[in-house]
């Protein structure tokens, strides 16, 4: 299982979509309190469509509950950051790994970035350096669908 941590997501409706691409590619997400919105706001639910109640999401107070939770990623936490000089082609995904995502205002604080460590900080290749990134929900699919190809490929 793979799995997509969200950490203080502000924006309901990215939240939603990311919600449903883990609902389609069979993911597990991790919500990080707080919450720039409330888990009942109808812009989520609209996003997430009825994938919601298909959804293996797990709430956690903060990072530190993350990290002490049980349904926590058993493998390794990926950071992504626009401030990154590997890739998402460059990682070696594996099953049971973690895709940490920062807020979409502010992204993930410096401790986070500390923590997880530079090698396992990585990026999705612009090809526009003159724009700053892509939303949060796209760079989740984008992201999810890379880890889960790896995944798959070296499992047949």
């Amino acid at each position: 299982m793979f799995h997509i941590i969200l950490h203080r997501p502000e924006i309901p409706q990215n939240t939603g979509n990311v919600g449903r691409t883990c609902a389609v590619t069979g993911s597990r997400l991790h919500l990080i309190y707080p919450l720039g919105f409330t888990i009942t706001d109808a812009k989520l639910r609209r996003a997430g469509m009825d994938y919601w109640y298909s959804l293996d999401v797990h709430h956690h107070a903060d990072w530190a509950a993350f990290l002490a939770d049980e349904a926590r990623p058993p493998g390794r936490l990926w950071l992504l950051t626009t401030h990154a000089q590997r890739t998402i082609w460059d990682a070696d995904f594996a099953d049971g790994d973690g895709l940490v995502f920062g807020n979409e205002g502010s992204g993930a604080p410096e401790w986070l970035h500390e923590s997880i460590g530079e090698e396992r900080r990585i990026t999705i290749p612009q090809f526009n350096p003159a724009l700053r990134s892509l939303n949060l929900a796209t760079a989740a699919a984008i992201t999810a669908y890379e880890a889960l190809r790896q995944i798959r490929q070296r499992q047949s």
